[in-house]
């Protein structure tokens, strides 16, 4: 009989063990998932805010162009 008892002292300390590590696992996901659609709508902020940086190369480009035309005309001027 003893051993019967050992046995179950020994199953219900590994199941307090095991509750005891999951639970805060489960705590935290839970926070992370109450958060999720709040960091969700920042980061389309973000993406929406940076979107006309994609066109910045073209922007570029197109000065690039406009100063060297300026270049040439101010040279054939004399200047």
């Amino acid at each position: 009989m003893a051993g019967w008892n050992l046995g179950l002292i020994i199953g219900i300390v590994v199941v307090l063990v095991v509750v005891a590590l999951v639970v805060p696992i489960i705590v935290l996901a839970y926070k992370i998932g109450r958060q999720a659609p709040r960091i969700n709508a920042s980061l389309q902020e973000a993406r929406v805010n940076t979107e006309p940086l994609a066109a910045l190369e073209t922007t570029m480009d197109h000065a690039s162009t406009i100063v060297a035309g300026l270049r040439r005309g101010r040279e054939r001027l004399g200047g």
